[in-house]
């Protein structure tokens, strides 16, 4: 599977929040697609399935799980992202599993943009 539009991008020129835009994007419809394949459901089962596993702290937690399999490149850009300073944190979360989980899509928004599919389908799993 390659990236869906061949528009040409250099993401190491992008900001850790522009990776976490589409990262953000891209983890959510690995977990869609993961999930709608494992059963046919009620489309509410499928949104909270969903939800539990795209929110804040499921992605920290992910990062946890991934950490030790991360290249010093992608633990970089994990850390760009981390550290990037976004204007707020969602009420139902720590500021901690925010930035991490912040971290993990610009990851997986790097990851996608330099169409290295394969590998977030390894960091998922």
């Amino acid at each position: 599977m390659a990236r869906l539009t061949q528009y040409d991008c250099d993401p190491r020129q992008l900001s850790p929040l522009t990776l976490a835009f589409v990262g953000d994007c891209v983890f959510d419809l690995f977990v869609r697609e993961e999930i709608v394949c494992s059963a046919n459901r009620p489309v509410k089962d499928l949104n909270k399935l969903k939800v539990d596993r795209v929110r804040c702290e499921a992605q920290a937690a992910l990062y946890c799980r991934i950490e030790p399999l991360l290249t010093e490149e992608e633990a970089d850009i994990f850390r760009r992202g981390r550290n990037a300073h976004t204007s707020h944190t969602p009420k139902n979360a720590s500021p901690a599993d925010y930035h991490a989980a912040t971290g993990i899509e610009a990851l997986f928004g790097y990851l996608y943009l330099c169409d290295r599919i394969d590998r977030i389908r390894e960091l998922i799993a």
